[in-house]
């Protein structure tokens, strides 16, 4: 089995295979927070990539989390942080979710084996629903506009070498090992490292940048988000508390 690591979902038509598991990441913060909505109980999620659909889902009376340019979107009830998404405003409920990069990625990746959602929060969880499908993975960046960002490249390097290590895994090409490479050589300084990123200085701009170190903490959720299509309709489920069974999720 092969692991590979997409920089850019303007890069992802080379990489998309109909048999692989790919894994939509946005470190700082539409991952992140969607992890944590499914930690808090949130029922699903429903990713949409414009804001004009987030709007009409709010006008239908759903609950709405809607973000662009790292700013909440006026309309929604919710904006892109973590800490919005508590289990005293979500448990047992349904929301929709845009944002500026990560939604549209898994749209992107929609047509893939599996499409789940991964965050350093939980990252080893990842890691063992990759292995426990024995199927190639691509990690997904999510990046910014189209173009690379170092979080989402370091999450694909922490996930390459957690599979690489876990054996049955090898590199499908030069990205994965570039990401290794990065992960390994900044992991045990990671906070100081994304300092120095375009996105920590665009939420530190905006003072959004408390949510850092929560979306820069190790394995503190077993949450994972799984998108399944249900009347064409994309739908996120927490796979620990669903189980596939001829490609619906039914609970359990």
């Amino acid at each position: 089995m092969e692991i590979d690591v997409c920089f850019s979902p303007a890069l992802y038509p080379f990489y998309h295979h109909p048999e692989s598991i790919v894994v939509v990441v946005d470190v700082f913060r539409a991952t992140t927070t969607m992890v944590t909505a499914f930690h808090e109980g949130v029922r699903s999620i429903r990713p949409v990539a414009t804001v004009e659909e987030a709007e009409a889902y709010k006008e239908k009376g759903w609950l709405v989390g809607a973000e662009r340019n790292v700013k909440r979107c006026d309309f929604a009830d919710f904006g892109n942080s973590p800490f919005d998404y508590t289990a005293q405003k979500l448990k047992n409920k349904d929301l929709v979710f845009t944002t500026t990069n990560g939604t549209k990625a898994i749209t992107l990746a929609k047509d893939a084996f599996r499409v789940v959602t991964g965050a350093f929060i939980n990252l080893h969880t990842v890691a063992m629903y990759c292995i426990e499908h024995r199927k190639n993975v691509v990690v997904l960046a999510s990046g910014w506009e189209n173009k690379i960002n170092i979080e989402d490249t370091l999450f694909g390097g922490a996930l390459t070498d957690l599979l690489l290590c876990a054996g049955g895994y090898r590199p499908a090409g030069d990205a994965a090992r570039i990401a290794q490479d990065m992960w390994n050589e900044h992991k045990s300084n990671l906070t100081a490292y994304i300092r120095q990123t375009e996105h920590f200085h665009r939420l530190e701009t905006n003072r959004l940048a408390d949510a850092v170190p929560y979306c820069l903490t190790l394995n503190c959720v077993s949450a994972l988000p799984v998108l399944h299509i249900e009347n064409g309709t994309l739908v996120l489920l927490d796979h620990a508390k669903y189980t596939n069974k001829n490609d619906r999720y039914e609970q359990t």
